[in-house]
């Protein structure tokens, strides 16, 4: 497989926004490519596919733990932060990475969990067995395992409590993950000093920023539900104020599983700031309800809701991770009918969500995976990609937890899908053979040489993004329109004055979730006798009427990106 690479620059482009204008791509880099035939995916194979990346469109790759670990929970069980797994290759091999990225114009990120670490971290061991030593307060131990009751158990379908019994220490450890991850101890200056150390090792080897795993979670009190409570904003604003006097262009993206407002709060301020970015969970699960319901008055109310945040700020939006589509944010009614809808097998669910690929869930509709793409790449925030949805890539929900969705990435119809030369018994996880998403039929190659192909489109949808900053930069303003199944947004951009050469731009974006053609009538005043381009084909569209009123018809499942013309320019 050859790709025609966009012009080579000399590096990374000084934009101190680039966080707000990327396409960010998570890739797992035990599923991505196997360079040396020994079943696991490595930090050389994923840097030998950087060019089918930069093909794409990615301007930020974002990278799982890859540290030392034992691997009971995905690799977020860190034992050694500074280490990484030997499968997975060597500190030089990683600095090769960043160094090939950067020379194609993309950023680095890598998760960095602060919150836990591994039980077999030389810090709980030391601290197990020497409660006077130097690590014996390194993380939080009680005589009880009746304290902070009001803290809620996040992994209800392992864990029956936050606190584990710990033999050799005789007492009971906090945990807000899995019993075999002990919560850090944050009250402890030393802690901080080993954190600092710590962001401070991987970014002198080059990395563009961190996203920050379960941050609500670092202090816990008596009088708190040990989520977002004051003193962990108070050691974020401390970490931003080191990242931005000692590297400043590096990032922080707060992982905080909350409401907008609530999250929002991991921004801080201009005075005070906290992180650069943080992901915006509640919209992702309204994006399946209105796909199935065909109503989107749930992402209208969502959409409209308004958020100050600081003007550097931004949002992550996704559609779907490595982790489970977690169901916490909604009622139980709507839960219950996303179970039914998505996950009717209870395979397919683990804790409170769907551990689902987005192809499966959409039953491999190729209008609703555009459709649902369309309105990512639309939403005000930086798109975060999924490695292999891409292509449309299928799950395996016969193995383990999360693991359904982290198989190998398919590149070929070859043996283990082009992923590694190893014997197929000898691979981390089993390639997906189902009958659908088979990868001798869905897989890079074979995409390739196919013009409208998933991965053809979506490859032209994040280029047209690109193009345009008010998908980057813009507001988003939700209209009124008469059709229950209609979302209808513009996106507004007054131009950056700045040497990139910005200029001033409306998009009008429509969505229609309904399983028919409609009709639609959206009301716009501001928008009065304007006229409409398509950013795909260029096209002229009916004008908004001098009444601010647009009629539109949409097909199934259909949407709209249009341009629209500011009135000094007609």
């Amino acid at each position: 497989m050859s790709f025609t690479a966009p012009i080579q620059l000399p590096g990374l482009t000084r934009d101190p926004l680039w966080y707000r204008r990327s396409v960010f791509y998570e890739v797992l880099v035990s599923a991505y490519v196997d360079s040396n035939g020994d079943g696991s995916g490595d930090l050389q194979g994923l840097a030998s596919k950087l060019d089918y990346l930069q093909w794409l469109g990615i301007d930020a790759l974002w990278i799982p733990p890859f540290f030392q670990s034992p691997l009971r929970d995905g690799g977020y069980d860190v034992s050694d932060y500074r280490a990484i797994l030997p499968d997975f290759g060597t500190i030089d091999e990683f600095k090769d990475l960043v160094r090939k990225a950067h020379e194609r114009n993309m950023r680095v990120i890598i998760d960095l969990p602060l919150n836990h670490t591994s039980d077999q971290h030389d810090w709980f061991q030391q601290s197990r067995s020497d409660p006077e030593g130097p690590y014996g307060d390194f993380y939080v131990w009680s005589d009880t395992d009746e304290k902070w009751p009001d803290i809620r158990i996040i992994f209800t379908d392992t864990e029956e409590s936050n606190w584990a019994f710990d033999p050799v220490r005789r007492q009971f450890y906090f945990h807000r993950f899995f019993s075999h991850q002990p919560d850090l101890n944050f009250n402890h200056p030393a802690v901080h000093e080993a954190v600092f150390d710590i962001v401070r090792f991987w970014l002198d080897l080059g990395v563009d920023g961190f996203r920050l795993d379960a941050i609500p979670y670092l202090y816990e009190s008596d009088e708190g539900n040990g989520e977002g409570e004051p003193p962990t904003h108070e050691f974020l604003k401390e970490l931003r104020a080191m990242v931005d006097r000692e590297y400043p262009g590096r990032i922080m993206i707060a992982e905080a599983n909350q409401w907008p407002k609530e999250v929002a709060a991991f921004f801080g301020t201009d005075e005070e700031p906290e992180c650069h970015m943080a992901f915006d969970f509640p919209v992702m699960p309204r994006i399946f309800y209105s796909l199935r319901s065909q109503q989107a008055d749930e992402l209208v109310r969502v959409l409209s809701e308004v958020t100050d945040i600081p003007s550097w700020a931004g949002w992550g939006v996704f559609l779907r991770n490595h982790d489970e589509l977690t169901l916490e944010m909604v009622s139980e009614e709507y839960r219950q009918a996303m179970y039914g809808w998505y996950a009717y097998d209870p395979r397919m669910r683990a804790n409170v969500g769907i551990r689902r690929r987005l192809a499966p869930l959409l039953d491999n509709s190729r209008a609703e995976l555009e459709l649902a793409h369309a309105l990512l790449f639309s939403l005000a925030g930086s798109p975060f990609l999924y490695y292999g949805d891409e292509i449309g890539m299928g799950d395996n929900i016969w193995l383990d937890d999360r693991d359904s969705s982290r198989t190998p990435m398919q590149w070929t119809p070859d043996r283990n899908a082009g992923f590694s030369s190893a014997d197929p018994g000898k691979l981390t996880l089993p390639v997906v053979q189902s009958l659908v998403y088979n990868y001798s039929v869905v897989n890079v190659e074979s995409q390739l040489a196919q013009s409208r192909s998933l991965l053809h489109w979506v490859r032209n949808v994040i280029h047209v993004r690109k193009a345009h900053p008010a998908f980057g930069l813009g507001s988003l303003r939700v209209l009124q329109t008469d059709h229950e199944s209609v979302l209808a947004f513009v996106r507004s951009y007054e131009g950056s004055g700045t040497h990139f050469g910005d200029q001033p731009e409306d998009v009008l974006c429509v969505f229609s979730f309904g399983h028919n053609p409609i009709s639609v009538r959206i009301e716009a005043p501001e928008l009065a006798n304007t006229r409409l381009q398509d950013l795909f084909g260029g096209g002229a569209f009916p004008s908004v009427d001098e009444d601010g009123v647009l009629t539109l018809t949409l097909a199934t499942q259909s949407f709209y990106w249009l341009h629209i013309g500011r009135h000094e320019q007609y």
